[in-house]
């Protein structure tokens, strides 16, 4: 493997190894991307859970703490959702102007339907000119803080409508510094494979910046693979990651060439679990931080021979102590099941995008849709 496809440059910022944490909604806050960078380089690059741009402009409360980043996280890279080039380029102006982040990142890639309905996520690029006036917004308000922006987006609505190619050029023209591809379109959701050979035909026709691939990384050597398969810069990290964030430590050793670290034994499972537990209270507080801990459970026990009952008391656990009396009557020395490196987190069916009425008529139509900006959600 060539030594361009282990680093690169994001603006200012050398990625190395090229390795991307994937913004993820109720994942990659605090907590998460920190137990991420102790396993893997802190030079990669680990992405905050999306931020909705009128949420910032407007000052939510809630919104404003999740943007938060540990000493010695840097570049901090922040994901911004928005569907009017106005409130993005406010949004980028008050999160770089307030020193909040050093990079902006932008949402074109969930599929949910709630965000496609109105017109938002991965139904966006569809509409050309709003997507290219958006990304130019957001670069020019992002300039004169010298941070460089990018675009993450799908393959396209469905197979009738595919808008990666286009996406991505218009972002490059525009002045983005890099972009990212999930090789699924909004109709495939998270299910079924990801089709890499989009990701080759996208480094193919964008060349001044990098390409990086998003989709179906769950092993070492899903890793290495991809960057040979598609020439792609570097790789973005999404669900493989839930409830394992050493795989960081696990790709950065495939792309430096070294021996894969060896799986961890439920009891260090254990011991990463509750180090989780300790960081998501250091953000939220224990009551907030062990409800959040719950989802967790089952992507970080995934195969492992726990029990009914005792996997059902992991997903109610209500404190500290309750989590250290419940780790005490695991089995310590059960080694990490192979079934586990496989596709983990939301996968669902494909299904019918749902758009606003009429959205497919004009891909040059500029309006501003109304009402998508006042969703949250990632993809």
């Amino acid at each position: 493997m060539s030594g361009s496809t282990r680093s690169l440059r994001i603006g200012p910022y050398r990625v190395d190894p090229a390795v991307v944490l994937a913004p993820m909604a109720g994942i990659t806050n605090i907590a998460f991307r920190q137990l991420c960078r102790e396993f893997g380089s802190s030079t990669s690059l680990y992405v905050c859970e999306m931020i909705t741009a009128r949420a910032v402009v407007e000052r939510d409360a809630k919104t404003m703490h999740m943007i938060s980043f540990a000493d010695g996280e840097h570049p901090r890279s922040l994901q911004l959702y928005g569907v009017d080039p106005a409130t993005m380029a406010e949004a980028t102006k008050i999160v770089l102007g307030e020193g909040m982040a050093d990079h902006i990142d932008t949402n074109w890639g969930c599929p949910v339907a709630k965000v496609t309905r109105k017109g938002g996520g991965a139904a966006l690029p569809f509409k050309r000119k709003l997507f290219g006036n958006i990304i130019a917004a957001t670069v020019a308000a992002a300039e004169p803080f010298k941070a460089p922006v990018t675009a993450k987006f799908r393959v396209g609505i469905d197979d009738e409508h595919h808008t990666y190619l286009d996406a991505g050029r218009i972002a490059e023209t525009e002045g983005a510094q890099a972009i990212a591809l999930h090789a699924r379109t909004a109709a495939q959701r998270y299910s079924g494979q990801a089709d890499w050979s989009r990701i080759r035909r996208l480094k193919e026709t964008v060349t001044t910046i990098p390409v990086l691939g998003n989709g179906d990384i769950f092993t070492a050597g899903d890793v290495v693979r991809m960057i040979e398969e598609t020439g792609c810069d570097g790789v973005v990290v999404g669900r493989g990651c839930l409830g394992r964030p050493w795989l960081f430590g696990e790709l950065e050793a495939a792309l430096r060439g070294k021996p894969i670290p060896e799986p961890p034994t439920l009891g260090k499972v254990a011991a990463i679990l509750r180090r989780h537990a300790t960081l998501l209270i250091e953000h939220d507080g224990p009551h907030k931080a062990m409800r959040d801990l719950r989802k967790h459970m089952a992507w970080y026990f995934m195969g492992f021979p726990l029990g009914g009952d005792l996997r059902r008391a992991f997903a109610m656990v209500e404190s500290l102590a309750e989590l250290d009396d419940l780790i005490g009557q695991l089995d310590h020395d059960a080694p990490f099941p192979e079934e586990a490196t496989g596709p983990r987190g939301r996968q669902g069916s494909p299904g019918k995008v749902t758009l606003p009425e009429g959205w497919l008529n004009d891909p040059d139509d500029a309006s501003v849709p109304h009402g998508a900006d006042l969703m949250h959600s990632g993809g």
